[in-house]
C-alpha cells in the first residue's frame, strides 16, 4: 500500500510539478506551471489524495471504489478524494495522478505548453 511520501514523490516526478503549501501547514499541494493538479493532506492516516477528473470518469470511479468519493471544499463535479487505504491498486492511484495532471496541462495556454515542454 502506497503511503504519502510514495504519493508525494510521484507527483513530482510529473514534468515541471512543484509543491507548495498556499492553503496553510496541513495541505500539500501539487501544480503545474501554477495550476493545481493534487492536494494531499499532511499526516493524514490512511493517506489520501484529491485529484482533478474528467466528470464521466470521476462518476464511474466513485461507483466502482467507496474509498473514492467527491472533492473535499473542491468542485465536486470535476475533482475526487481517494482514501489510499489499500482497495484500490496502486496502478490505479497512479492512473488517476497521471489523468488529473494530463487534464491540467491540457487545458493550459500554448504558451505555458510550450515553456512546459522545454522544461
Amino acid at each position: 500500500m502506497m503511503d504519502e511520501q510514495a504519493l508525494r514523490d510521484y507527483c513530482l516526478s510529473q514534468k515541471g510539478a512543484g509543491e507548495n503549501f498556499p492553503f496553510g501547514d496541513d495541505v500539500r499541494v501539487f501544480k503545474v506551471m501554477g495550476k493545481m493538479f493534487a492536494l494531499i493532506p499532511v499526516g493524514e492516516k490512511p493517506p489520501s489524495i484529491s485529484l482533478k477528473c474528467d466528470p464521466h470518469w470521476a462518476l464511474v470511479l466513485r461507483e466502482t471504489y467507496p474509498a473514492i468519493t467527491p472533492g473535499y471544499h473542491l468542485n465536486k463535479q470535476h475533482w475526487n478524494s481517494v482514501a489510499v487505504d489499500g482497495t484500490i491498486p496502486d496502478d490505479e492511484v497512479y492512473e488517476m495522478i497521471d489523468h488529473s495532471y494530463k487534464l491540467i496541462v491540457k487545458a493550459l495556454t500554448k504558451d505555458a505548453r510550450a515553456k512546459l515542454e522545454k522544461m
